[in-house]
């Protein structure tokens, strides 16, 4: 059992997977673990977990800097991201960056619309005459960070996925057009939540594609029958929930929003930044890092118990509130 950040986390030394999959604080995982007992009983009814959704809800949007009316509730991030594609024009021209990571990228080139990459460096300086920028905020591959300042000056629509940087990284993006997590990396909340924040004309020019029961004004009201009666706010856009991951995300979201983001941001980039220097590789300001290795250091790292990852074809790791010094020399040790 491992104390930080004023809760405690059941988490092994050298656990260093958050960019795959968050650890939840403990008390999350006893809410999960209590919401299926009941579950399992027969004790809870289908609107047991509204409140656990609007607090949820609240909670990404005090963590991504949007009011909580411009923030809509969904499962996966290519979901929420396919709104954004199914209200774009026909022919609409679409900037990416190359190598971002698809569930970004899939919703747009699947429509046939025009996808164009360019290198992350470029993308800002790349904007003008594209009909939208979709980019992260931080790269899942390497944990390169976008120019937020620069390609907010582009003066261009722009869809942010923050899956990699919210929880971590302090953000205040009100100023995108939207901005879509999911909560199961750095939020550290289970698989099947995801929000997606919009600006108020991005609000109104995305396309309700998955309206259903839960998108109506009144859910509970507008269960049955027409006329179409959706919700004024971004809640039109709201998928039918995933309860025990929404049970989770409302212990786990307003515990990260009540933090110093600046201090996780400090503490597991600094962290990662350790790890590069004891490499002899120059510090890179994320928390996650991506490290070039032959496979039988990969293999090592494996055996000395370090949990890590391979993305496109170099071992990554990510550090996060529950890491310390302790896993840095786990791993230096053993690269050796």
């Amino acid at each position: 059992m491992r104390s930080a950040f004023g809760t405690t986390f059941d988490v092994p030394s050298g656990y260093l997977n958050t960019a795959s999959i968050g650890v939840p604080p403990t008390p999350t995982a006893a809410a999960v673990t209590a919401a299926a007992g009941r579950w399992a009983s027969g004790r809870d009814g289908p609107d047991a977990v509204d409140a656990s959704i609007a607090v949820a809800r609240g909670a990404f949007g005090r963590l991504v800097g949007v009011p909580v009316d411009r923030v809509a509730m969904g499962a996966s991030g290519s979901q929420l991201v396919s709104l954004v594609a199914a209200s774009l024009p026909e022919g609409a021209s679409v900037l990416v960056a190359r190598g971002e990571f698809t569930s970004l990228t899939f919703p747009f080139a699947a429509r046939g619309l025009r996808v164009v990459e360019v290198d992350l460096d470029e993308v800002p300086a790349a904007a003008a005459g594209h009909d939208l920028v979709a980019v992260s905020v931080v790269q899942s591959a390497d944990g390169r960070l976008v120019d937020l300042g620069a390609l907010r000056a582009a003066g261009v629509p722009v869809l942010l996925d923050a899956s990699q940087a919210v929880g971590w990284l302090p953000l205040d993006l009100g100023w995108a057009d939207w901005v879509v997590a999911v909560g199961y990396k750095f939020l550290m909340s289970p698989r099947g939540c995801a929000w997606l924040a919009c600006s108020p004309g991005a609000l109104e020019r995305t396309v309700p594609a998955a309206a259903n029961w839960y998108a109506g004004d009144e859910p509970w009201r507008t269960v049955y029958g027409l006329p179409l009666r959706l919700a004024p706010d971004a809640r039109r856009l709201d998928l039918s929930p995933v309860w025990l991951s929404q049970v989770g995300a409302a212990v786990s979201l307003p515990y990260l929003a009540s933090l110093d983001m600046a201090a996780v941001r400090d503490h597991g980039a600094g962290l990662a930044d350790a790890l590069l220097v004891g490499l002899g590789l120059p510090p890179r300001g994320s928390a996650i890092a991506s490290l070039d290795l032959p496979v039988a250091a990969a293999d090592r790292l494996a055996a000395a118990g370090v949990r890590s990852s391979v993305r496109a074809g170099r071992v990554r790791v990510a550090f996060h509130l529950y890491n310390s010094v302790a896993d840095v020399e786990l791993v230096l040790g053993a690269l050796g």
